[in-house]
């Protein structure tokens, strides 16, 4: 039996076409070098938040890379994202110190919130939810990231009112 994917309309329809030259100039550092793969995927999403699926064609084409090798290496790593993100990555811990001290309340409290699901973008794209294994702050559980500030010893309401009030200041 084939797996076919199915892309959902909503992630299609937030992957509006990219400006391609923009990675000429790293493609034109890497091309040549063994071990690029993974820097040219860094410096692509460095340039567009995320890696279009544009830019695999692309650098298939111009540096001889298998389009299979660079998805299999893309999805493998979390650090690479395959559709858009919002502004803020609101990342909430789930290792084990912070599940034990109720980490499930702060993600169902910021999904109720923000009307998304782990994983999901807002429709306004200022935030991304995402459920991390472990942000390293175990003395502070539960804990979530909001770039590079880290909130501990949360509730739900408190992880909410840190994200209204990011919000409140993004409209001023």
């Amino acid at each position: 039996m084939r797996v076919k994917r199915i892309l959902q309309e909503k992630e299609v329809a937030n992957q509006a076409s990219v400006d391609l030259s923009l990675i000429d100039p790293l493609i034109e550092k890497y091309k040549s070098k063994k071990g690029s793969l993974i820097p040219i995927l860094q410096g692509t999403q460095d340039i567009y938040g995320y890696l279009p699926a544009e830019t695999f064609i692309k650098i298939s084409e111009l540096t001889g890379l298998k389009l299979s090798e660079m998805y299999g290496v893309a999805t493998f790593y979390t650090q690479f994202r395959l559709n858009p993100v919002g502004k803020h990555i609101v990342k909430v811990c789930h290792g084990t110190a912070c599940h034990v001290q109720n980490a499930t309340a702060v993600s169902e409290a910021l999904e109720d919130a923000l009307s998304i699901k782990d994983g999901e973008t807002t429709e306004d794209g200022l935030f991304t939810l995402e459920s991390v294994a472990c942000l390293g702050c175990c003395s502070l559980a539960p804990v979530m990231m909001i770039g590079d500030e880290t909130y501990g010893k949360l509730s739900g309401k408190q992880a909410v009112k840190i994200v209204k009030e990011i919000k409140i200041s993004e409209s001023n």
